[in-house]
């Protein structure tokens, strides 16, 4: 006789299997990213014999063209990559504290100014995306950087039409861009008014930039003409960044975060991306539960309450390792047990503060927003985050240049148990210093199983990163999703401060109901995040991409 569970397991398998074969695939390549022309610049790098790495910067790069209010050069990243040959590389391109910020820099007059981390001179980091994509592309590319860099060049000279999502930002943040002239200069008209969806967008100083790094290489970039234009503007603007900090910026390798989920092995970046340690351990936490099992309105109570437990550990433990001891023990199982034996099944539980994971003070991780995903058949498999932090980051563009510098100062706990943009705190871990990275959520993740990738994800959205992130692994492997249905499929997020549920409309009102009388406080919302993913569907030996409903993209392959 066969037992009730079995036929339940095996009647989502054949779901699963169902869902897969309504899915496109690709046989020999996959990406998936929140622009179709950055799709376009993937699929044309693996024509051109490239593969999946070379997929991803070609993608990051045109993102920094066709999608420049979410990340670019004057950016920072993160990438997890799966080579061919079975390696794990996390590649480190997060963005640097200039040597002369301080821990109490934005503290003037005795008074904290709130705008000086999000907008102007003061708020930006020393940028790394470059750094990163080259490193990437040296271990494991087909291709060189300036065989990336010329397609994007050309598309920022000939311009692009600008979709409603651009347009939207930047409508909504026209008051700050206008007080920086080369800035307003590129997405201004001439009558002052911003572009409106359907305007053509034209970058020509942009196009410039690209151009002569491909000519001159990074060093044009980091200990030449544009880190000294950088100096100079600093100089006259108030700003710290200087030429000699963008000569020592380095991109860094390091040790992946590794976890478990129901028999899956999750790789993820580690700090200073608190994405990979904090998605690892919520689904450590989730792990206790029969999520599966669950009508939707205890499956969201049991996760938000997990999702407020990291979040408090978030809060008080992460920050970049080379300055602070991050304990490995947060993505331990016996702290995952720990903390799932804290959640109430029928109401929600206060969590007053962090917990105190094992052997916090000696086993800690080591020393040394836009996502998107490529595949390829060969076994390539990439995660890339990258990121300006706010829309447009900080709003300035150097003259000459084309380059929208981040606001990735602001990531910082600009004062401990001060909120920054996405209402965040931190602690003396993730206090500013000088080269010191800020803290990210960035949270590129890839899946195994029995030792073979099957999915490649991330998100944009500051700390929602990790909470889509993890609600995409569950929908696929609790519920037995394939990846576009997976992110149809409701969001909620919780990051224990401030104590409310964000949580999104298309749930049904009885489902919202049943949450809230578990006593969370719900702040409603029509959508937010936007997530990208590639699953390996073994069944029919195809990449499947799916882009995420909730904005413009593409998802497509070869």
């Amino acid at each position: 006789m066969i037992r009730p569970l079995l036929i339940l397991q095996l009647i989502l398998c054949l779901s699963l299997a169902t869902a897969h074969a309504e899915e496109s695939g690709f046989p020999k390549f996959a990406a998936a990213t929140v622009q179709p022309l950055a799709t376009d610049a993937a699929t044309n790098a693996v024509r051109r014999g490239g593969n999946a790495v070379d997929a991803a910067v070609a993608a990051g790069l045109t993102l920094g063209v066709v999608d420049g209010h979410n990340s670019g050069i004057g950016g920072g990243c993160f990438l997890v990559i799966r080579a061919a040959d079975g390696t794990i590389t996390c590649i480190d391109g997060r963005e640097m504290a200039p040597a002369k910020a301080s821990r109490d820099m934005y503290v003037i007059g005795g008074k904290l100014d709130n705008e000086a981390s999000k907008t102007g001179a003061l708020a930006s980091g020393i940028p790394g995306a470059l750094r990163a994509y080259d490193l990437a592309l040296k271990k494991h590319g087909k291709l060189k950087l300036a065989d990336l860099l010329l397609p994007a060049a050309e598309i920022a000279e000939k311009g692009f039409i600008i979709d409603e999502v651009y347009a939207r930002k930047l409508a909504a943040t026209a008051d700050k861009l206008k007080l920086f002239p080369a800035t307003a200069m590129i997405f201004f008209k001439a009558d002052g008014t911003p572009l409106k969806k359907a305007d053509l967008l034209v970058q020509k100083d942009l196009a410039k930039t690209y151009r002569a790094i491909a000519k001159h290489g990074l060093d044009w970039f980091y200990g030449g003409e544009y880190a000294q234009k950088v100096e100079n503007w600093m100089k006259k603007n108030g700003g710290i960044s200087t030429a000699a900090d963008f000569a020592n910026y380095k991109a860094i390798e390091r040790e992946p975060v590794r976890g478990k989920y129901r028999g899956y092995d999750i790789v993820a970046m580690s700090p200073p991306s608190s994405g990979g340690v904090h998605v690892a351990q919520i689904l450590g936490i989730m792990e206790h539960f029969p999520i599966r099992h669950f009508r939707a309105s205890s499956r969201v109570h049991v996760i938000t309450e997990a999702m407020k437990l990291a979040f408090a550990d978030r809060a008080y433990w992460l920050g970049d390792p080379d300055f602070v001891k991050v304990p490995r023990g947060l993505i331990d199982p016996v702290y995952a047990k720990e903390l799932a034996a804290r959640i109430n099944l029928d109401h929600t539980t206060p969590v007053p503060a962090h917990g105190t994971p094992p052997h916090w003070d000696g086993d800690i991780f080591g020393k040394h927003t836009t996502h998107l995903s490529t595949a390829d058949v060969d076994g390539n498999w990439v995660a890339l985050n990258q990121t300006i932090n706010t829309a447009f980051g900080s709003k300035v563009i150097i003259p000459g240049t084309g380059v929208l510098l981040n606001d990735e100062m602001d990531d910082f706990a600009v004062q401990p148990g001060v909120p920054n943009a996405f209402k965040l705190i931190g602690a003396e871990a993730n206090s500013i210093a000088p080269g010191k990275r800020p803290l990210s959520s960035m949270s590129p993740t890839l899946v195994f199983k029995d030792g073979q990738p099957i999915l490649t994800v991330g998100a944009a959205g500051g700390p929602t990163i990790i909470t889509q992130t993890l609600l995409l692994i569950s929908n696929m492997i609790d519920q037995g999703m394939a990846p576009n249905e997976a992110l149809k499929q409701p969001r909620f997020h919780q990051q224990w401060t401030p104590d409310e549920l964000k949580i999104e409309m298309t749930f049904d009102a009885e489902t919202l109901q049943r949450v809230e009388a578990f006593g969370h406080k719900l702040e409603k919302s029509s959508g937010f995040g936007a997530c990208q993913c590639v699953m390996w569907d073994a069944r029919r030996k195809l990449l499947v991409p799916a882009h995420d409903p909730r904005v413009p993209g593409k998802a497509d392959g070869m």
